[in-house]
């Protein structure tokens, strides 16, 4: 079973046909017009997608269903508040073709996996429950109170709660992730993985200690504001494209950027603002004033000579750090001022990989701004000292006084349009034990106060034979996660696979003996209860909270909403065993409401403030200089700069998006910016290295990464010369999560370091 769980998880080693073109020197403009009218005409009814577009993300509409970037507090667009990818979010939400028992019928679950993702997902809307039994080749249809009682049976029948993983996506709404963990807990364990612990989980470890939040600071106005944005290891022109405007509107008001990545992506270069017909005449915006090419993880050497610097200017001229705020505010500056004086300028500068010169420009501008806002994303959270990222540049912004002032603060942009505040209501398999008194006492059980799995804890356990059930609430689990290969093994190890989603993915495929799919509703589809059409809600990465309410009728009658399939699995699951009465929930997602707000600070009269057109906001203590850390005050952090080294032939490679993707969705076969069309296993390289290993472009390579003694590989890729630092690479994910460690993650966080795995290439003999 193993084996064959091994091959169903690897995207197919083929090759389409490998299109290079120059890169892109401009960003959106026509291109992603015509890129998204492409969508729509391709995969949905044109009528229903219009008709869905003006209503994303605007007041008293739906909340897209891709990145969790804010809306504007004030006016939104009448032409559209959404972006390329959002239109391909949406789309792909509302395919026009459904799969049903037939398609189950001609498919089976072999056949299926031979399919690429792409094909996997453009296969159409999942339009009814479906089983796969111990031993059968394909899905079969099932009822849902057959399928509830699937899951309950297999629940009541393990020898202890933390037999089972319950796993949550970032899409899911607040109402039904509150309602998830609440059934989890009262269930009986707390293994409750989720998307956070792969992206920003080494953020808000890092922000929880150092300014007592796990969230950002800043607001959408504040990035107006700021007299400096930098955006560091984050790709905004693909992966969350409508920051793009708020850095234009910085740059309108005098501001200026600093990008700090690995690769020179456009659309931090320069952006053509598709709603300005005169911008799309003249060419647009440049946004970057400054690009920081630096080497793979080199952001805390980075951040050390750029400190190390202030540090000397202000010893000899003042001026440059505000005392005040450190005297007032700021707890351990003696302690981290002595540290760093430990360190090289020029060992700091040689590590981070950049000339002096881009430094200065870099360093000119920090010395002359108070008012800074860091933005970051995955670039800096999957390392293995990615908390250590974080707090360094977090002691950048307190020496600055860069904290809880208009203009300034910290950005961490998150992926998923509600991994924030599913994280907010409960989502955590290390809840503080006073948000657990508090479901204690509403409830009247004892949720259990030992950490449960996390992600890569969960892995393992499978591996281990300590878990007979997973249930994964959205996502593509098996794709998201790393060491593609020991990860699928575990999970063919489980009794029971249970996956909610609205489309087919691979991880359907993956499966235990036996498995279920249950679909459900969309973001742009109206959820009908006994009590009318349901409104739920979101928080998106600036903590504001507002309401989603989707517009076209369900496109089945056989789909369940995700509160409605917690409260039907809860209900036939706990029986006599609980007081809560789960199916009320599901008849009026009010009384959902009605509970947050008594369990969970900020949501105080929820029902009547999530009528506000725009939403309200959550408490942030950083965000008022309340700092709820372990001293009270906004904590300096010492950090040390990481230790490896490459040998001669090896690469360091990082793991990236296409712009046709996001997260482990691919739209389509295309990473327009970088000039790659139509192929998806290449392997971008520095042309140096590729001449010190006689490479050609489009020559096949394999792949291979060694770690503590275990060698792991990925087959045929094309390498593609690109601007990148010597002796770094990158490659598009899923395909080399294979290759990424699953014991090599972040300190204190365990976010895998899918950022930098330690790799070789090989030339294919054939070549």
């Amino acid at each position: 079973m193993g084996s064959s769980a091994e091959k169903k998880a690897q995207t197919p080693e083929t090759f389409s046909s490998l299109n290079i073109k120059k890169t892109s020197k401009k960003s959106v403009g026509f291109d992603a017009v015509k890129s998204s009218i492409g969508h729509v005409l391709k995969y949905t009814k044109p009528l229903d997608a219009i008709k869905v577009a003006l209503k994303m993300n605007q007041k008293g509409g739906f909340d897209c269903p891709g990145c969790a970037w804010p809306d504007p507090d004030d006016e939104r667009s009448s032409l559209g508040e959404f972006c390329e990818n959002g239109i391909k979010a949406m789309t792909e939400e509302m395919q026009n073709k459904l799969i049903n028992r037939e398609f189950f019928v001609t498919h089976s679950v072999d056949e299926l996996a031979t399919f690429s993702d792409f094909e996997i997902g453009k296969s159409g809307r999942l339009s009814e429950p479906m089983y796969l039994a111990e031993g059968a080749t394909h899905y079969q249809p099932i009822s849902w109170e057959d399928a509830f009682n699937k899951v309950a049976t297999h629940l009541n029948a393990l020898e202890n709660p933390d037999e089972a993983v319950f796993y949550t996506s970032g899409r899911t709404t607040n109402e039904a992730a509150f309602l998830y963990q609440l059934f989890v807990r009262e269930f009986g364990t707390s293994n409750l993985p989720d998307c956070s612990n792969m992206c920003h989980e080494a953020s808000g470890s890092a922000l929880s200690e150092t300014l007592g939040i796990g969230k950002g600071s800043v607001t959408l106005d504040d990035l107006y504001k700021a007299e400096l944005v930098m955006v560091i290891g984050q790709n905004p022109g693909t992966n969350h494209p409508r920051m793009l405007t708020a850095l234009e509107k910085c740059k309108n008001n005098g501001g200026k950027i600093i990008t700090v990545n690995p690769l020179p992506e456009v659309g931090l270069i320069s952006f053509t603002n598709p709603q300005s017909p005169i911008k799309l005449l003249t060419g647009g915006t440049k946004l970057t004033d400054v690009f920081v090419p630096i080497t793979i993880n080199g952001d805390v050497a980075f951040f050390k000579a750029l400190l190390i610097r202030l540090l000397e200017k202000e010893e000899r001229d003042g001026g440059v750090f505000d005392l005040d705020f450190i005297k007032d505010h700021t707890h351990g500056f003696e302690a981290f001022i002595s540290d760093l004086k430990t360190y090289d300028f020029d060992e700091c500068l040689q590590a981070a990989g950049i000339s002096k010169e881009i430094f200065n420009d870099a360093f000119e501008l920090i010395l002359n701004k108070n008012k800074i806002i860091i933005c970051w994303a995955m670039g800096l959270t999957q390392h293995q000292n990615a908390v250590d990222n974080i707090r360094e540049l977090v002691n950048l912004l307190l020496l600055k006084g860069s904290i809880g002032k208009e203009g300034a603060g910290t950005c961490p942009v998150r992926g998923h349009s509600n991994v924030q505040g599913d994280r907010t209501v409960g989502i955590w398999e290390s809840a503080p034990q006073a948000f657990l008194d508090k479901i204690e006492n509403k409830y009247g059980f004892k949720p259990k106060s030992e950490h449960g799995y996390s992600v890569i804890d969960a892995i393992k356990a499978m591996n281990e034979g300590k878990v007979k059930v997973f249930f994964g609430m959205g996502g593509n689990f098996i794709s998201a996660v790393p060491d593609t290969t020991y990860s699928a093994t575990g999970m063919a190890k489980c009794d029971l696979t249970v996956h909610v989603s609205t489309k087919l993915n691979r991880s359907h495929l993956v499966t235990g003996k036996e498995a279920l799919i249950l679909p459900c509703l969309g973001r742009t589809e109206k959820d009908y209860q006994k009590t009318g059409v349901q409104v739920q809600s979101v928080e998106n990465s600036m903590g504001v909270v507002s309401s989603t309410k989707g517009i076209l009728e369900p496109c089945s009658s056989d789909l369940m909403s995700e509160v409605a399939v917690v409260c039907g699995i809860a209900h036939a699951t706990l029986k006599d065993r609980t007081k809560i009465k789960w199916l009320d929930y599901k008849d009026d997602y009010n009384l959902v409401r009605n509970d947050i707000q008594e369990v969970i600070e900020g949501f105080e009269d929820y029902n009547n403030r999530l009528k506000k057109p725009s939403g309200f906001y959550l408490p942030n203590g950083a965000r008022e200089r309340h700092f709820k850390t372990n001293t009270g005050k906004a904590n300096f952090s010492i950090n040390k700069l990481p230790e490896w080294t490459l040998k001669d032939d090896e690469l360091i490679m990082m793991t990236i998006r296409s712009h046709d993707q996001f997260n482990t969705t691919i739209y389509g076969l295309n990473d327009r910016y970088r000039g790659v069309f139509n192929e998806r296993r290449i392997i971008f390289m520095n042309r140096d290295d590729m001449k010190l290993r006689n490479l050609k472009d489009q020559q096949v390579v394999h792949l291979q990464s060694k770690f503590n003694g275990v060698i792991r590989q990925a087959h045929s890729f094309k390498v593609v010369g690109y601007d990148i630092p010597k002796n770094c690479c990158a490659t598009y994910f899923p395909e080399t999560n294979v290759l990424v460690p699953l014991d090599s993650f972040a300190h204190t966080a365990k976010t895998p370091a899918s950022k930098s795995v330690v790799i070789r290439v090989i030339a294919d003999k054939a070549n």
